[in-house]
């Protein structure tokens, strides 16, 4: 999942510069999960920027902001948004970027994405995946270390936790110590012995 939080209201605000007719869109996927640009996080938007002065001609939520296959299922959502002169998207990045390839006016985005994660137990978790297109995680108990370490240390603990938070970041559990408690209770601390080269990265 994608986690991704709303931009301060103010901050969209200022970034709409001459917008004309507006056009608000949201996902159905990760910003509909998260409360950040489902149906009632755009119903707000449109409320809020029409408040503002704006003219909104309409809002939606598209099944999946980040997999839309053409322009004509874009426009299946709500043709009202061909005669947008722009459109804010209520998704992450990656939604964003989607959408603007297939339509030619300028784009807004209303959230900020904030990382590669997950949902469980009621809880937004985030910060799971780097998204290194080299998937590990097994050697580590499903805890990936470039993700979670922010020192990306591979090889195990920096030293510096203290009482299983991170040094970097007090308010985050360390990353080694989430893999040491993982590969125990799995019965595989065997899996600590082995050691990764450093990544080349020129190429």
């Amino acid at each position: 999942m994608i986690i991704s939080s709303s931009k301060p209201f103010e901050e969209i605000l200022e970034n709409l510069d001459d917008p004309g007719k507006i056009f608000v869109l949201g996902c159905g996927v990760c910003a509909t999960k998260l409360h950040v640009g489902g149906e009632p996080e755009v119903e707000a938007m449109c409320r809020k920027l029409r408040n503002a002065g704006k003219e909104v001609i309409g809002g939606g939520v598209a099944k999946a902001a980040c997999s839309i296959k053409s322009k004509e299922s874009l426009l299946e959502n709500d043709p009202a948004i061909e005669k947008a002169d722009t459109i804010i998207v209520m998704s992450c990045g990656s939604g964003l970027s989607v959408v603007s390839s297939l339509v030619d006016v300028p784009m807004h985005p209303a959230t900020n994405t904030d990382s590669l994660g997950g949902y469980s137990e009621g809880h937004v978790r985030k910060d799971l995946c780097a998204m290194c297109g080299s998937c590990i995680a097994d050697f580590f108990g499903g805890v990936c270390p470039t993700a979670r370490c922010p020192k990306g240390l591979m090889n195990g603990p920096c030293g510096g936790a203290m009482e299983g938070k991170c040094e970097v970041d007090p308010d985050r559990d360390c990353a080694w110590e989430l893999i040491y408690l993982r590969l125990k209770e799995i019965g595989r601390l065997d899996l600590l012995e082995k050691i990764f080269e450093p990544k080349e990265y020129d190429g």
